[in-house]
């Protein structure tokens, strides 16, 4: 059986996710809502992403993607290959009962996975940054709205910002 794969984003309006590898804006309610939607799920994340959080996060089974083959951390699992993540965060989540995979980011990991992504849990960030990391186009009409929340900026969060639940439907 294999284990649905989502990704989990937030993106600018204008697709930017990151800029010179770290957030571009404080959400204190989308890391709450990170946090569970990654709790007890493997995380799977590119070294960039994972060296920009600087560990593996607490509750999760982080797996790794590089090219670098001397790269090593604490907690974590590192692979080389596309395939050989996924296959590690299905061993992973089968082994553990989780309901999920995660694709956790960067922009060129969520670009080669959305194909395969079975829903996507984004956070469209209302603002327009500068940044080198973009979230890919995608084609809308491939998707079902499963779920939508509007928030307005407040003191924990420099933005207003919508959480946007989508379904494949193919």
């Amino acid at each position: 059986m294999t284990i649905p794969l989502i990704a989990v984003a937030a993106l600018a309006d204008n697709h930017v996710i990151g800029n010179d590898n770290r957030l571009i804006w404080r959400l204190k309610t989308d890391l709450k809502r990170f946090r569970r939607l990654t709790m007890g799920r493997p995380l799977i994340m590119g070294r960039k992403t994972f060296q920009s959080i600087g560990k593996a996060l607490p509750g999760r089974h982080t797996v790794v993607l590089t090219r670098d083959l001397h790269f090593g951390a604490e907690g974590v699992t590192v692979t080389h290959t596309l395939e050989a993540a996924l296959a590690a965060g299905q061993d992973l989540a089968q082994r553990h009962g989780a309901d999920a995979v995660v694709i956790g980011g960067g922009a060129d990991l969520y670009d080669q996975t959305l194909p395969m992504c079975d829903r996507l849990h984004l956070t469209y960030v209302h603002a327009q940054p500068a940044g080198d990391a973009l979230f890919p186009a995608f084609a809308r009409g491939e998707w079902l709205e499963t779920s939508r929340e509007e928030h307005s900026r407040g003191p924990d969060d420099e933005h207003p910002f919508t959480f946007l639940d989508l379904k494949r439907r193919i």
